[in-house]
Parts: structure tokens; C-alpha cells; sequence
């Protein structure tokens, strides 16, 4: 008789909640760009912010880049990162906009192709592939750009890109010989 009154007092007690914290990692690559000012100074501020939401486990050297599409501006120095991080593809998106706009980059009132002292963009997210308003995944321009995959390819030369089925190499080296893409000695 006790053991059944016993129960049912257990029975009706509300157990306090379980919380967890999410340990899934994504490994994402991004690109940096910077055109205006102290360009280096802009990229390893830029890397040193994205330290914060994780992990930065790997930064390719610095690269000498022409601008494609609005070429009336200076030159850039891009690179590619590799962040290790618990953030899903729509919070990383979130803090790199966040990013950018500490460091003086207002995607809304700037124009889309044009100066900046920084640009982040993200590639890869995992094998991600989304497409939504604010985010799509694999970058929708990636394969196309040197500036992009030059950087990239020394960090991460077998990644997949999870659309195209290709690695970052193959991507490299499927590209024409248009844009000019310099490798320099400064690195993050």
C-alpha cells in the first residue's frame, strides 16, 4: 500500500525541465574581402571578431584580388577562413551581418558590388544546401569567382561543394584564366 501511494505522489509532481546545450559543430568557410583603408588591419579585425563565435581553425595567406563586375574601385585583399562553430547557417549569417556593420559596412545603404572596408561571405556550412530569402548555401556564386576559390583552395582543397558534387580544387581548376589573383607573403 505504501509503495502504490508513493507512486502516485511521484506520478503527479511535474519534473523540472531538461535542458541541453547543442554540441553539434559545423565546419564553415567563409570569404574576406576588404578594398578601403587599412585593408590587412580590416581582414585580421574581421577574423579575430569571427574568433568569437567559435573556433578559426585554419586562415589562408592574403590575396591580391581585381575587383570583377564594379571595377571603377580599388583592389582587394581577400582571404578564406575556416570557423569551427555550434551556430546553425542562419546565426552565422546573422553575426557576420553583425560584424560588418561594427566595422562601418551597411549592406542596406551601401551599394551591393561596390567599396567596402569589409565583406564577409559564407560558402560552405557543412554540406548544407539552402535556399531562403536571407541565406543560400553552398554561395550562389562561389564556383565562378577566383577571388573566392584561389583563397579557399589552399585552406580546404577537398571540401565538397554539396550541389555541384565537386571539390574546391576541381572548382579552381575548371575556371578561366580572366581574373587576376595574387598570392601575398602576409598572412592572418
Amino acid at each position: 500500500m505504501e509503495r502504490t501511494r508513493l507512486c502516485r505522489l511521484t506520478l503527479g509532481k511535474r519534473r523540472p525541465p531538461q535542458h541541453t546545450v547543442s554540441t553539434v559543430l559545423t565546419r564553415a568557410y567563409l570569404s574576406l574581402g576588404s578594398n578601403l583603408g587599412d585593408r590587412v588591419a580590416h581582414l585580421r579585425e574581421a577574423i579575430r571578431k569571427l574568433s568569437d563565435l567559435g573556433a578559426v581553425t585554419n586562415c589562408s595567406s592574403f590575396y591580391q584580388t581585381e575587383p570583377v563586375e564594379f571595377t571603377n574601385q580599388p583592389e582587394f585583399l581577400n582571404c578564406a577562413v575556416e570557423l569551427v562553430t555550434t551556430l546553425n547557417p542562419h546565426q552565422i549569417l546573422d553575426a557576420i551581418l553583425k560584424i560588418e556593420l561594427a566595422m562601418g559596412r551597411d549592406r542596406s545603404t551601401q551599394p551591393r558590388k561596390g567599396p567596402r572596408t569589409i565583406d564577409i561571405d559564407l560558402l560552405l556550412a557543412g554540406d548544407s544546401v539552402l535556399e531562403s530569402p536571407e541565406l543560400v548555401l553552398p554561395h550562389p556564386a562561389m564556383q565562378h569567382r577566383r577571388f573566392v576559390l584561389e583563397p579557399l583552395a589552399e585552406i580546404a582543397s577537398d571540401a565538397i561543394h554539396p550541389a555541384l558534387h565537386r571539390t574546391v580544387r576541381e572548382l579552381v581548376d575548371r575556371l578561366d584564366k580572366g581574373q587576376a589573383v595574387t598570392k601575398l607573403p602576409r598572412s592572418c
